[in-house]
C-alpha cells in the first residue's frame, strides 16, 4: 500500500487481499493454539448453543431464530471416546488460533490504512470467509489428504500415527496436515445447518461481511438484513466510482454481470432488499433464492462421512426431494413449507435450472466426477520428462504421478562417498513418495498420509561413482496395491515394496515436486531434522516415463490377425497403466 501512494500519492488503488487461513490444513504457531487451552472442553454441542446465544445478545441475528439441530449421522461430543476427547479438543484450538492470528493480520492492513492517512475515505469488504466452515477433516484428521482421497481410517490409527510425530504439540506443525472434526465445523456455521459443501442450507454459504467507509457511510452501527450475494461486490464499487463494465476486455466478450449494487444499504440500513434471484450449486447440492423465498435440495454428498461404494455413481438428480423455507421470517431454514407451497416451490425449481443454464452450471454435480473416477483428475498431459538439479517446486497437479500410476524414474548421477541427501522428493510431510542417499545407503519412502510408511533401504552403502537408478512403480488401477522395484546399475538393491494402500488422487493440495532437494515440509522423517536434506553429489539426469516398459512378444506363425491384436492391446493398456 505505501508503494503506491509513494509513486502516484494522487491515484486510487484497488488491494485484494486473501490470506489461506483459516482454509484447511490447520497450521499456526503454538503460542497462538495455547492462547485457547480448555476454551473448548465441553465440546461442539454446548460451544454451538454457546455462540447462539452470543449471536442473540449482540443482535446479530433475529431475536426469533430458531437453532438447528446437529445432524443425526454427526458424531455428539458425548459419543467421543475419552481416549480421544484430547485428540478433539486440540484441534479446534489450533483452528482457533489460526483464525485468531490472521484477523491479526487483517488489523494490522487497516491500521497501515490509518498510518497512511487514508482511512476514512477507503473502503473496506471484509468478509469472514468464502463458505461455511468446512467438515473435511471428518472425525478429525492429521492428514487432511485422507478425505479428499476417501481413504478409510479410524482415530486409533491416527493418534498411533500422531505419536509417531510427537504427540498432540505437533498438530498445527508442518509435521502434520490436521483438520478438525466436522461437528467443529458445523458448530462454527451456528446458527445455520450443515457445513462447506452444502448449497442447499446456509451454513454451507452464509458468511459475515463488514463494509466500512467511514467518509460514505453515516450509519455504522446498524446490522444490514437484505439478502446479498458475493457477486454484488462488484457491482458495488463500479456503482461507487461511477464505472460503467466494459462489454469487452482485450478482445474478449465479458459476460453479463448477475450482481447488484448495495450502495443503497450504506445510508439506509432498513431499506427493502432489491436482490431477486440467486442460484447455488455444489456438487449435486442445490438451492435458489427468490424474493425472500429458498427452494433447494441437499444432493448426494455429505462432506462430513466418506460416500459409501455406489452413493455417488447411482445418484439421480431427478429423484432429489425439494424443500421450501420463507427465510424473511424463517431466518435458519427450520420450517420445510414445501407441502403447503407446491406451486411456488415448482416455479422455483423451474427458475433454478434457467439460472443454471443462464450460468453454465450444467452438469449439475459434475464436480463429483472425479470423486468417483480419480483417473480423471486434472493431471499432466505428458508422459515423459527429463528433469535435473534445477528442477523444484513443481506444483504436484502438474508433476508426475509417482504415486497413483506406475512409472519407471531413471536417475544418472554421481555419487561422492557415502553419499546423503534427496535424489528427488514428491509431495510433503503430509504424504509423498522420496528417494534419497543416507551416509551411502539408497533409501525409498511412500508416506501413505501419514498412516502408513512403505519403506526400502539397500543393505549395504552405494560405492562411489557413477551409477544408474531406476525406480519402477507398478500400479495397475487406483484401488489397487502398488508394487516398487529398485535398481542400481541394473541389479536389485533391496527388497521389493508392496504398497498396500496407494494415494489415488494426490498427496497434498500446495506440497511440490523436487529434485535434489526436499523443498517444503519433508517427506520422510528420516530427514525431517536435516531438511531440505540437499543431495552431496551431481545428478545429471532424471528420465520419469508413466507407464512400465512393454514386454518384447514374438507371435507364432499360426496366430490369427485378431488374436495378435488382442496381446498387443493388452500390452499397451498394461504399459499406459490408468491412462
Amino acid at each position: 500500500m505505501r508503494h503506491p501512494r509513494s509513486y502516484s500519492p494522487d491515484k486510487p488503488f484497488l488491494m485484494y487481499w486473501a490470506p489461506g487461513a483459516a482454509h484447511g490444513p490447520h497450521h499456526v504457531f503454538k503460542e497462538w493454539a495455547d492462547k485457547y487451552q480448555g476454551k473448548f472442553d465441553d465440546g461442539w454441542d454446548e460451544y454451538q448453543k454457546r455462540v447462539f446465544n452470543n449471536q442473540k445478545a449482540m443482535g446479530w441475528i433475529p431475536a426469533d431464530a430458531e437453532l438447528t439441530p446437529r445432524p443425526d449421522d454427526m458424531q455428539a461430543w458425548d459419543d467421543i471416546p475419552e481416549s480421544e476427547l484430547d485428540f478433539q479438543r486440540r484441534l479446534m484450538e489450533v483452528y482457533a488460533g489460526f483464525l485468531e492470528h490472521v484477523d491479526t493480520q487483517a488489523g494490522k492492513v487497516i491500521s497501515e490504512l490509518e498510518n497512511l492517512g487514508i482511512r476514512d475515505n477507503t473502503l473496506v469488504f471484509y468478509i469472514f470467509g468464502d463458505n461455511g466452515a468446512s467438515a473435511s477433516g471428518l472425525e478429525g484428521s492429521i492428514s487432511e489428504m485422507l478425505a479428499q482421497n476417501q481413504i478409510p481410517n479410524t482415530i486409533e490409527q491416527q493418534l498411533e500415527a500422531l505419536d509417531e510425530l510427537g504427540g498432540l504439540d505437533a498438530l498445527g506443525t508442518r509435521k502434520t496436515e490436521n483438520a478438525y472434526h466436522a461437528a467443529w465445523a458445523w458448530a462454527g456455521d451456528a446458527p445455520f445447518r450443515y457445513t462447506k459443501l452444502v448449497a442447499s442450507h446456509f451454513g454451507g454459504t452464509r458468511n459475515p461481511m463488514v463494509i466500512s467507509w467511514p467518509d460514505g457511510i453515516t450509519d455504522k452501527k446498524t446490522i444490514r438484513s437484505q439478502f446479498h450475494h458475493v457477486n454484488d461486490i462488484a457491482p458495488t464499487i463500479y456503482d461507487i466510482l461511477g464505472i460503467t463494465p466494459p462489454e469487452e476486455v482485450y478482445g474478449f466478450q465479458q459476460d453479463p454481470i448477475d450482481g447488484i449494487s448495495m450502495k443503497y444499504t450504506f445510508n439506509d440500513a432498513n431499506a427493502e432488499g432489491q436482490k431477486n434471484v440467486q442460484y447455488f450449486e455444489n456438487s449435486g447440492s442445490r438451492g435458489i433464492y427468490k424474493d425472500g423465498w429458498y427452494a433447494c435440495t441437499f444432493g448426494p454428498q455429505i462432506p462430513w462421512k466418506t460416500p459409501e461404494r455406489g452413493q455417488l455413481e447411482n445418484w439421480d438428480a431427478t429423484k432429489d426431494v425439494w424443500e421450501l423455507y420463507h427465510i424473511t421470517d424463517d431466518f435458519t431454514q427450520m420450517h420445510d413449507l414445501a407441502a403447503q407451497e407446491p406451486e411456488r416451490l415448482e416455479t422455483m425449481k423451474q427458475m433454478f435450472l434457467a439460472e443454471a443454464e443462464d450460468n453454465s452450471a450444467f452438469p449439475i454435480g459434475g464436480g463429483l466426477w472425479t470423486r468417483i473416477h480419480p483417473e480423471d483428475r486434472i493431471s499432466t498431459p505428458y508422459t515423459s520428462w527429463t528433469f535435473d538439479e534445477s528442477t523444484t517446486r513443481m506444483p504436484e497437479f502438474t508433476a508426475p504421478g509417482l504415486g497413483r500410476e506406475s512409472n519407471v524414474v531413471t536417475i544418472d548421477v554421481d555419487l561422492d562417498e557415502n553419499a546423503s541427501g534427496v535424489l528427488y522428493a514428491l509431495g510433503g510431510s503430509g504424504g509423498g513418495v522420496s528417494l534419497f542417499m543416507d551416509n551411502g545407503l539408497l533409501k525409498y519412502e511412500y508416506n501413505m498420509l501419514l498412516l502408513d510408511r512403505y519403506k526400502a533401504a539397500s543393505p549395504e552403502p552405494i560405492a562411489a561413482g557413477h551409477h544408474i537408478i531406476e525406480v519402477e512403480t507398478t500400479i495397475e488401477s487406483p484401488d489397487s496395491p502398488g508394487g516398487v522395484v529398485i535398481k542400481v546399475d541394473g541389479s536389485e538393491v533391496a527388497d521389493p515394496i508392496t504398497i498396500e494402500q496407494v494415494v489415488p488422487g494426490a498427496f497434498t493440495a500446495s506440497e511440490t515436486f523436487d529434485v535434489g532437494i526436499d523443498m517444503g515440509a519433508p517427506v520422510s522423517l528420516d530427514y525431517a531434522d536435516r531438511a531440505p536434506f540437499e543431495f552431496d553429489g551431481t545428478i545429471n539426469k532424471v528420465e520419469v516415463e508413466l507407464g512400465l516398459p512393454m514386454e518384447p512378444y514374438q507371435a507364432s506363425e499360426d496366430m490369427s490377425n485378431e488374436d495378435f491384436w488382442d496381446i498387443i492391446i493388452q500390452q499397451v493398456e498394461k504399459h499406459y497403466s490408468t491412462k
